[in-house]
């Protein structure tokens, strides 16, 4: 049974407007979204800004309101959940984007990475100095880190803190929300590389959100690729990157840049093939809303947003 199962996801957010501050449009962020997450696995939600996969990642979290549809977690129905909502809250939790904006400036690391463990359990101090430095160690900072504030950190150490945060209650899920794109390059390779890591040590499943095809290759098992608030692709690594078959996909899997140099000639002949079918083929992909088609089966794990034939 899948950890993680979406089915049908609709948040849709109200445009209100006039004297009586009525509804009168809405924005479907997110329309109509299905997948699902094996334990241990990292699925990849991937779109350009705007495309609803942060939404998608907030409403499974509890942070955006679910318009329609069915999240279940651990066989656990969360889309109208009120009296477990706490005890579900331990075993997902989220990294964000932006190391820097999500820890509390005005307070020390220990009292960041302990705020979790003070608010499900209850430890002794020493007990909770004792996890907290273990933490720390854990992803790879120093103990005495516990008497220092984020200024005094890199970005791939405040980023460090905020994962020591998230599996401070050992969750079985994470939410990570573009967690390396506010990183220096030299840096996003290290907090990747100890994500997997940890992965393996801790069996985290992993919800992985991003913009970036070449970094979602590395990280996930499996990949749906969003646009509009819809699925335009879903399927494998292999099925995304070595067979893709919706435009979509395929301009973002060229606008991945290659240091090769002997390559770039190459790819970039590549990418201006891509763009023309784009271009040319735009109407046969998407509707006159320049919304993406329904998803079609066309191998066991790949599906694609094609119109229907006939």
């Amino acid at each position: 049974m899948a950890l993680l199962e979406v089915k049908d996801l609709k948040v849709h957010f109200p445009i209100r407007g006039g004297i009586l501050n009525r509804k009168i449009d809405e924005i479907k962020a997110v329309d109509g979204v299905s997948f699902s997450i094996e334990q241990g696995k990292t699925y990849g939600l991937v779109g350009e800004s705007g495309s609803g996969k942060t939404t998608t990642g907030r409403a499974i979290i509890g942070l955006n309101h679910v318009t329609s549809g069915n999240i279940r977690f651990s066989g656990v129905d969360l889309t109208n959940l009120k009296s477990n909502r706490r005890d579900i809250r331990k075993e997902i939790q989220m990294i964000f984007q932006d190391p820097y904006s999500s820890l509390n400036p005005k307070k020390s690391v220990f009292d960041i990475v302990a705020e979790p463990l003070r608010n499900f359990e209850r430890l002794s101090k020493v007990e909770e100095r004792k996890r907290v430095q273990e933490l720390l160690e854990h992803v790879g900072l120093s103990p005495e880190s516990i008497f220092k504030y984020p200024h005094q950190f890199s970005g791939g150490q405040r980023q460090r803190i905020g994962i020591a945060r998230a599996i401070a209650l050992k969750p079985k899920l994470i939410i990570a929300d573009e967690p390396v794109s506010a990183l220096d390059v030299s840096v996003q390779a290290q907090v990747l590389n100890f994500l997997k890591d940890i992965q393996k040590d801790l069996n985290l499943t992993y919800l992985f959100i991003s913009h970036d095809l070449g970094i979602v290759k590395h990280m996930c098992d499996e990949i749906g690729i969003m646009y509009k608030g819809r699925y335009v692709e879903e399927g494998s690594r292999d099925d995304i990157f070595y067979n893709p078959q919706h435009i979509y996909t395929k301009r973002l899997i060229a606008a991945i840049p290659d240091i090769d140099p002997f390559k770039r000639q190459k790819l970039q002949e590549w990418r201006d093939e891509v763009e023309k079918e784009y271009k040319k083929h735009y109407d046969d992909y998407f509707d006159h809303e320049g919304l993406a088609y329904g998803l079609r089966s066309i191998s066991n794990t790949h599906l694609v947003a094609l119109p229907q034939k006939g």
